[in-house]
């Protein structure tokens, strides 16, 4: 069992990467945000709670995001094999809980897989993005506003992981193929393979 956290600001990969990763190493993808788009779209009572959060750029409250978690590893076995997580956690205290949560389940995090890529290259990501997914959060005002709560919010969480030695720092930019090559490398690295 693998169990892994793919890191980084908004627009910095992590979909594409985690596709990559769940195909070398096996693992069950939990996007965070693809959770709570479907619940919004179906209009489901966390998803009208959590498009009030994020159609302003907010995050949504922690104990809210912790009990999603918890029900998505407990219900489904496909995550046996170990789990990717994408888009969470986004705060120090989403950590030490996802932490106890797989403690709890006899398991723990094994590598924090860091995308680095300046704010320009995002804000160019994002727009591209949007004008291509018609995603409603890809545009610049809420942008700007999600970097915000990136830099202020989760880039702690970078320090936080490198105190408990999961943190593995990835160039973000360039080729996808490269970036992917990088990570393998720094993650069998970690996991001495």
């Amino acid at each position: 069992m693998v169990n892994l956290v793919i890191f980084g600001a908004p627009g910095s990969g992590k979909g594409t990467q985690s596709e990559l990763l769940i195909n070398e190493y096996g693992l069950y993808h939990i996007s965070t945000g693809e959770v709570l788009r479907e619940h919004i779209a179906k209009g489901t009572e966390l998803g009208i709670i959590a498009d009030s959060f994020i159609s302003k750029g907010h995050l949504i409250p922690d104990d809210l995001m912790i009990s999603i978690l918890a029900d998505l590893l407990d219900s489904n076995p496909d995550t046996a094999n170990g789990v990717i997580f994408d888009g969470f956690p986004r705060t120090i205290n989403q950590a030490k809980e996802l932490k106890e949560m797989l403690k709890k389940r006899g398991s723990e995090l094994h590598a924090v897989i860091g995308l680095e890529v300046d704010d320009d290259e995002l804000i160019n990501r994002l727009i591209m993005r949007g004008k291509a997914s018609g995603r409603s959060d890809d545009n610049l005002e809420t942008i700007k506003q999600r970097l915000n709560v990136y830099h202020s919010q989760t880039s702690p969480l970078r320090d936080f992981y490198i105190t408990e030695n999961k943190y593995l720092s990835i160039n973000g930019s360039g080729d996808v193929n490269d970036i992917f090559n990088n990570i393998c490398l720094a993650v069998n690295h970690k996991l001495n393979r």
